[in-house]
């Protein structure tokens, strides 16, 4: 009876709400993985270079958060040769949802963006009470890409060189894998010299394995939405799907703040034209 009325009432109460089309990546030439309960998870590869050489597969790999990680899983990360886990997530974000990995795996957490008195939760509640909508979330997005990588480039720095130097697959990964781990993934691909229409398409396959996930979310939002009338649905649709602009927010403000992507690359992250070319040799054929 009361699942009743409560239908009735959305019915009456529940605005119809409609969706904008997310921006979705062209080329599904990634290897996909279907690891229970760990979202966008997929290896970055068989893609090819301003040189005309083919990134290997089976040496980058990211996603989304672990923490549902089912242990008959294990042996699946074994078998990709994942030996470690590096987790770009602020320490709240990790308190609240920990990975959950076999023992023998090295794990490193590098945090770019720290959470300083509890920005998210309270941004969560302004949500809820319909003090931020669309266009606010908008300019949120775009000044989290700016700051993440200039804010604190010696931690960018540190993720880099540990991502390329290490000997053995690393699997990188934030609470989505769509924005921070969309960001060091597109900084990686420039490094190895990718072009941008490659790097784009890459960042943008996010939105294509996370569409039936982000669909349910902005749906079962929609029918509730009687719950907190004043949110506006909008601002869930800007921080569950990944665009374009987020991205070029970043690269202009590397270019507006250091003058090139070079220059960021060789002063910032500390790599050499000549350290570069080794990079590309280690990481394509």
């Amino acid at each position: 009876m009361s699942f009743l009325i409560l239908s009735l009432f959305c019915i009456f109460s529940c605005k119809v709400q409609q969706f904008s089309a997310p921006e979705y990546g062209k080329n599904e030439t990634e290897n996909q993985f279907a690891i229970k309960k760990v979202n966008n998870f997929r290896t970055v590869g068989n893609i090819k270079n301003t040189e005309g050489k083919t990134l290997k597969e089976g040496k980058l790999y990211r996603s989304g958060h672990l923490h549902q990680l089912k242990n008959n899983s294990f042996k699946e990360l074994e078998r990709l040769g994942i030996k470690e886990i590096i987790d770009l997530r602020n320490k709240k974000e990790i308190a609240d949802k920990p990975d959950h990995l076999p023992e023998n795996m090295v794990y490193k957490n590098y945090s770019a963006f720290e959470d300083q008195g509890d920005q998210l939760s309270q941004a969560k509640k302004l949500v809820l009470k319909g003090k931020v909508n669309g266009s606010d979330a908008n300019k949120r997005m775009l000044d989290f890409y700016k700051d993440y990588v200039t804010e604190n480039p010696e931690i960018i720095k540190k993720i880099i060189t540990e991502i390329l130097e290490s000997d053995h697959p690393v699997l990188y990964h934030c609470t989505a894998g769509k924005d921070r781990t969309g960001i060091i993934t597109a900084l990686i691909l420039t490094i190895l010299k990718f072009d941008k229409e490659t790097i784009y398409n890459d960042y943008l396959l996010s939105n294509n394995l996370r569409k039936k996930l982000v669909q349910k979310r902005l749906n079962l939002a929609d029918h509730l939405h009687f719950i907190y009338p004043k949110m506006d649905i909008k601002v869930l649709e800007k921080l569950s799907w990944i665009e374009s602009d987020y991205l070029d927010a970043a690269f202009d403000e590397i270019n507006k703040k250091y003058g090139s992507m070079d220059i960021y690359i060789q002063q910032v992250l500390g790599i050499s034209e000549n350290k570069r070319q080794q990079y590309i040799q280690k990481f394509t054929y």
